[in-house]
């Protein structure tokens, strides 16, 4: 436990990111896993907890102080008023000049890829098979980390296990969690497509010595109704573990000749007329410029910039207390992207989870302003917080169903004080936990059953000092900082919730009654929550073919954005029971944008 959780803080610290990960499911495809494979597993899983946020490395943004040129009107695009004009210039700011005589170098290339993560891998990975000339480049000082969990639609080890994905009602269930908001088409070629990419990265990722495994959760309803649950989620084992997936896609780009360029911070997009034809980098060696024929941008979002969250996602940065983002992702190609004249979503889509433990008393939202401002938790992700536990908020009240996806009861204390929450449970929660199954990476029955303790799943809210535990209900309320008629309401709340426990029914909020546990038998145990923010899924306007739109939503000639950077699929949460699908979608779209330009897609 301790060497694992001291080999994630120091790659923490050595990476100049943040890790993105969480439970790892371990359902093997065939034949059964070995102790060994099992244990390693549950080491990977033990001590994720215990990695303290490294978001401020690198946390602050870099919207030029100038003012903006943009704003996002009707379409993404160009100002509608001076109000709307106001509010860009926090944070978009004016295009960067550059002299050409501060050119140190130039290249040429056919096929330029701005980003080397989750879809600048996919699109490189597809661009050296297929033969193109491209340049792939990144501003980090080697490959970003990235979550190990890959959706895929249909792929050989679904039909390998008889499972069979309903894809219209997939479609459709994706378009419903994104209110219509979204292009249909860009979100089928991720279904069509995915399975494709699940076979070569299962290739790629053999010659690292590990094997592909499909999450397989039971199916049921969930969150007080009916959702779509596909199986679609794939990892590999061991996950974690590295090398990881971009790891191993990048040592073989490496072995293919093709070393990706680190330490290239884009600064500006090569642009005129309605036509992009490369991209100026800020080296250690000074300004370089890549002209290329194509450009991809898979920068990834803007999560680790406040300038612009506080902009454009303040319901996001209101629930959230933790950072769990890529220090990197600052919003430079989205930005850049509009300096060239494309537009972006209008509506923010953040991806955020429910587990940013903090003190009693320690509210959401930023601490400091500006580029300065950070997230008050020291705790990056505390997996418990995901677990369907009663949930209060400090006037000692139940205020949402708590058997939703992760981001739901984030949002929802956006309406109640300090836009925090305060999970509750007692002694029985191994059982309880086992009673709910969760899924996606909140899943943790898998490691219960190889002999995990509550001490190991909590590790790191227990180091801190902010999980309380307590002999006796009304001493829980008091650690938790509940006085007067709060602290009343508290007792009375747990009381009700006993008694719709015992009577399996959830006269409030409408819970499953699977989800309901009792909070009888000492110890009790209780935190306060804010959300974790992972990342934001709203980004430049693409077609079903990752061309980049401007506000009329005409194409810009050679210019492509896949991953994070890019917009169309998502709008205003993140569809967390379609597991994988983000990280899915970026490969898919990366990938998509090498075959277009070597003629193999279909």
């Amino acid at each position: 436990m301790a060497s694992i959780a001291q080999f994630l803080h120091d790659d923490a610290l050595r990476r100049p990111i943040t890790p993105l990960v969480d439970a790892r499911e371990i359902h093997e495809i065939g034949g059964t896993m070995s102790k060994e494979s099992m244990k390693m597993n549950r080491r990977d899983f033990l001590g994720l907890g215990a990695v303290a946020a490294v978001g401020a490395m690198g946390l602050a943004g870099c919207a030029p102080q100038t003012s903006a040129e943009k704003d996002l009107g009707a379409t993404g695009g160009a100002a509608a008023t001076p109000e709307a004009a106001a509010v860009a210039e926090d944070w978009l700011g004016a295009e960067p000049e550059i002299a050409e005589s501060d050119i140190v170098e130039t290249l040429d290339t056919d096929f330029l890829i701005i980003g080397a993560g989750t879809a600048g891998l996919a699109a490189a990975g597809a661009a050296a098979d297929l033969g193109l000339n491209f340049i792939a480049c990144d501003k980090s000082n080697q490959v970003p980390e990235t979550r190990e969990y890959l959706g895929g639609v249909d792929t050989a080890y679904a039909k390998a296990n008889n499972v069979t994905i309903d894809r219209p009602k997939l479609l459709n269930e994706l378009t419903r969690y994104a209110s219509g908001k979204c292009n249909q088409k860009l979100i089928k070629r991720w279904i069509d497509d995915s399975a494709e990419y699940i076979d070569w990265v299962t290739e790629v990722m053999k010659d690292a010595g590990k094997e592909v495994m499909l999450d397989m959760p039971p199916e049921h309803a969930t969150g007080g109704t009916d959702y779509y649950v596909p199986y679609v989620q794939h990892l590999w084992e061991p996950s974690y573990v590295p090398p990881t997936r971009n790891d191993v896609i990048a040592e073989r780009l490496s072995g293919q000749g093709h070393d990706i360029l680190f330490e290239h911070k884009m600064v500006k997009l090569v642009h005129a007329d309605g036509k992009v034809t490369g991209a100026i980098f800020e080296t250690k060696d000074g300004m370089k410029q890549i002209n290329a024929k194509n450009t991809l941008l898979a920068t990834g979002g803007y999560a680790a910039n406040p300038v612009m969250m506080t902009a454009l996602q303040p319901s996001a940065v209101a629930c959230c207390t933790a950072s769990s983002f890529n220090p990197t992702c600052t919003g430079d190609g989205i930005k850049a992207g509009l300096w060239a004249g494309a537009s972006k979503d209008k509506d923010a889509a953040p991806m955020v989870f429910d587990r940013g433990a903090v003190a009693p008393g320690v509210d959401a939202g930023y601490e400091g302003e500006g580029e300065g401002a950070m997230f008050r938790g020291s705790i990056f992700q505390e997996n418990i917080g995901s677990q369907p536990f009663m949930k209060v908020n400090r006037h000692g009240q139940r205020f949402a169903n708590e058997s939703t996806p992760y981001d739901f009861i984030c949002f929802a204390a956006t309406y109640q004080p300090g836009g925090v929450w305060c999970q509750v449970y007692d002694s029985n929660m191994m059982d309880d936990m086992l009673r709910f199954e969760t899924v996606g990476c909140s899943r943790v029955v898998p490691y219960i059953e190889m002999g995990m303790t509550y001490d190991e799943y909590t590790a790191a809210s227990q180091e801190s000092g902010i999980l309380m535990k307590a002999d006796t209900i009304e001493e829980l309320a008091d650690m938790l900082g509940f006085t007067g008629q709060d602290k009343d309401n508290f007792l009375a709340e747990v009381e009700r919730y006993n008694g719709f426990y015992d009577n399996q029914v959830d006269e409030d909020f409408g819970k499953e009654a699977y989800r309901l546990s009792a909070i009888r038998q000492p110890p009790f145990y209780g935190c306060w929550f804010g959300g974790s923010l992972l990342t934001t899924i709203d980004g430049l306007r693409i077609n079903e073919n990752c061309q980049v739109l401007d506000p009329e939503l005409n194409v810009i000639e050679g210019l492509y954005a896949a991953g994070d950077v890019s917009g169309s699929f998502f709008s205003g949460n993140y569809p967390e029971y379609v597991v994988g699908v983000a990280c899915g979608r970026s490969s898919v779209e990366g990938r998509h944008v090498a075959k277009l330009l070597s003629g193999a897609a279909q």
